[in-house]
């Protein structure tokens, strides 16, 4: 194309890693499609939330200044709008801007069972529509049908917000959400992943009539976003054939084991009970291998929704997370909120916190986010490939090559686990992807794991089948 704008560089551009050799950095939030009708939202042949643009001629006005990934505003000048005139406000690399942290849980009406570790989300968002902070919270819930497993959706009260709990890893958009708000008046709690909270905050400085109905935003600490081919793996690999998957409960939470070693529950279109499968049983949920991972998520250095007034995430933390009720880890950056909270924390298990130990708990996703993303950038730089503007550098400085090959094997890992699924699904063999996979996952572990750890974890699962057959 023609002296491409940013945001059709966004859509498709060259990059050798990629299978093919073009990627899209687009996450499928749907604020394009929102600003302009030259945009809509399709699901992309990897399960994938994509962003396609339908009439070239059209002006595309705005729409670039309101994507999270063709954008120049990063989350510090975004932050540095919203939070900085706060007294006592404290700012770091990795939190953003915040006023107070914890650790803790709801030990009130259930949320915490409801919940995907310590139900401080929904908690949260219900004490707002109580107290007539706002009308409606925006979040995401139940879809219609096995192919929108679940969509965003307007809550007015309590009980329509439960339905919503717990964390799904599945392709979202927005943009009929964000007609609905400005159709009809109202004030609006949104609550999504860091680049869909990003993006509202982009918009809300274009658009007045958004700025003024969405007036607060809670954020979900993410790893990555995932194509809907992860749900379905799960599922297929847990017994259920892939015509027979209704939805996924990707956080079902089994007593008496760590937070952190949870299952799945698959819901059957046959009618038959659902299947409950270990997710440490399953050959996909090894988050580290990043399978079905959106590329933009590679491209993105926003662990903690810097942009929100609230961010949640799990306390993956020695400390909690032998505890199988769950934990999370709390950054607030609103002192209004940071009020609400205290005035109800009689409902409440909290810890106070600092900035390092909620680094620590995420420690793995900054380093993939902050250094991981240096390598990816300075690949790309010595390539001539445009890639987002970030606040990460392109660099190797403090890299080392062992560290560098774990990172463009992540890259590897990403790429072949569509190329593995489209294949099995085609094969109608579950076994295909596996098979298909197994020579990439022992490279990688090569350079990911020293020996003796290798040596260590094949002992511990020979003992752990050992102890279950026993």
């Amino acid at each position: 194309m023609n002296n491409p704008t940013d945001i059709e560089r966004v859509l498709q551009s060259p990059d050798q890693d990629a299978i093919g050799g073009e990627a899209t950095y687009c996450i499928g939030c749907g604020s394009c499609a929102y600003l302009d009708p030259a945009f809509h939202i399709i699901r992309n042949e990897d399960g994938c939330n994509q962003a396609a643009l339908s009439d070239a001629s059209a002006q595309r006005a705005g729409t670039s200044e309101s994507c999270p990934f063709a954008t120049a505003i990063n989350e510090d000048i975004l932050g540095n709008e919203l939070f900085s005139h706060q007294d006592g406000i404290h700012h770091d690399a990795h939190l953003g801007y915040w006023l107070q942290t914890y650790v803790g849980y709801v030990a009130s009406d259930g949320w915490r069972a409801r919940g995907s570790s310590g139900g401080m989300v929904s908690w949260m968002a219900a004490k707002m529509l109580e107290e007539g902070i706002v009308d409606a919270v925006v979040h995401v819930k139940n879809g219609p049908d096995p192919a929108q497993m679940y969509t965003y959706q307007v809550s007015h009260t309590v009980e329509e917000l439960k339905q919503g709990a717990k964390s799904k890893y599945y392709p979202i958009e927005m943009s009929h959400v964000l007609s609905y708000i400005r159709e009809h008046e109202g004030r609006y709690l949104f609550i999504g992943i860091p680049c869909f909270v990003k993006a509202i905050r982009l918009l809300c400085r274009k658009d007045t009539v958004l700025a003024k109905r969405i007036r607060y935003c809670l954020g979900l600490v993410c790893g990555h976003l995932k194509s809907d081919f992860f749900a379905k793996s799960e599922a297929w690999e847990s017994g259920v054939p892939l015509d027979d998957i209704k939805r996924v409960d990707f956080r079902y939470k089994t007593p008496n084991t760590p937070a952190s070693d949870y299952a799945i529950e698959v819901e059957r279109l046959d009618g038959e009970p659902p299947i409950v499968k270990r997710t440490g049983d399953l050959s996909t949920t090894n988050w580290g291998l990043g399978y079905f991972k959106y590329n933009a998520c590679d491209y993105c250095d926003d662990v903690l929704a810097e942009t929100a007034d609230m961010t949640f995430g799990d306390a993956w933390l020695p400390q909690y997370v032998a505890d199988a009720g769950g934990c999370n880890v709390i950054v607030i950056r609103n002192r209004e909120l940071l009020d609400l909270l205290n005035q109800h924390r009689d409902e409440l298990v909290l810890h106070d916190s600092n900035s390092e130990e909620v680094y620590q708990s995420q420690s793995a996703g900054f380093r993939h986010r902050r250094q991981g993303l240096a390598y990816r950038l300075y690949v790309h730089e010595q390539r001539g490939e445009w890639t987002p503007t970030k606040r990460v550098k392109a660099s190797l400085d403090g890299i080392s090559d062992r560290r560098q090959q774990v990172y463009a094997m992540r890259t590897v890992l990403k790429n072949q686990s569509f190329v593995a699924f489209r294949k099995a699904e085609s094969a109608n063999d579950f076994s295909l992807f596996v098979n298909w996979m197994k020579p990439f996952v022992k490279r990688y572990n090569k350079v990911d794991i020293p020996f003796k750890r290798r040596v260590k974890n094949f002992i511990k699962k020979f003992i752990h089948k050992y102890m279950i057959n026993k």
